[in-house]
């Protein structure tokens, strides 16, 4: 059965909009445990534009759950995640530029770099989890360098219309597959809401859904355990 990750990046995107504390992107993380969330999710990118280093720490001091730290594979972000020790780190490719994370990891072609990475979490018992688009070829690259889990970027799906919807979820559903039979786990993400995520929970050997903007959105006019928990009854 997949299970629900909480992505509490917008909760600190709408406090830095002001430069003042609130909305505490900490508490937000414990309310959505509370609520029945699995996994908290935070992004600390390079510029800092939402999640602040203070947060990454309180956050795993804070929650009783998971924490997994999406960050890019730069000096300063690794050094960062070896002194927080989170549950799993997930590499994402990071342009300044972006709104959001617009693509997966081009994992083909940076092997090497991204191997030395992984040995150094791995060395510290840090499980690593690579964000890749649903492609072979990236996917058996994940698996040679050493991942333990993979997140296939769900971005394609969501924004697809009629039969290219259709073929974009069996995509995910064949990759799912592919990289469960050479042995990486699977989790999924980015665009998911309450009208397209039920199909690619359904996926076998599915593991984890991470969400955030449709959750948080949400949360905006219902409250933040009310969107939690009706994201988890979809999932389920």
């Amino acid at each position: 059965m997949a299970t629900l990750g909480v992505n509490i990046d917008h909760i600190a995107t709408l406090r830095q909009a002001r430069g003042g504390k609130d909305p505490d992107p900490v508490h937000a993380a414990i309310l959505a445990e509370l609520a029945g969330a699995h996994t908290i999710t935070a992004h600390l990118r390079e510029d800092r534009r939402h999640i602040q280093d203070r947060d990454i720490f309180l956050l795993k001091q804070t929650i009783s759950t998971h924490l997994n730290m999406e960050m890019s594979a730069t000096t300063d972000i690794i050094r960062i995640a070896l002194e927080v020790l989170p549950a799993m780190v997930t590499m994402v490719p990071e342009k300044r530029e972006e709104r959001t994370t617009e693509g997966g990891l081009k994992v083909a072609g940076k092997e090497r770099e991204l191997a030395k990475v992984i040995e150094t979490f791995h060395d510290n018992n840090i499980p690593v989890s690579l964000f890749v688009d649903p492609d072979l070829q990236e996917i058996k690259a994940s698996k040679r360098i050493g991942a333990d889990f993979i997140e296939l970027h769900t971005g394609y799906y969501a924004n697809a219309q009629g039969q290219a919807k259709f073929d974009e979820l069996e995509k995910l559903r064949d990759m799912t597959f592919a990289s469960n039979k050479i042995g990486l786990r699977v989790n999924a993400g980015h665009g998911l809401n309450y009208q397209n995520v039920k199909e690619v929970a359904r996926i076998q050997y599915m593991g984890e859904l991470n969400i955030g903007h449709s959750i948080m959105s949400r949360a905006a006019l219902i409250g933040l355990d009310c969107a939690v928990n009706k994201m988890l009854e979809l999932i389920h």
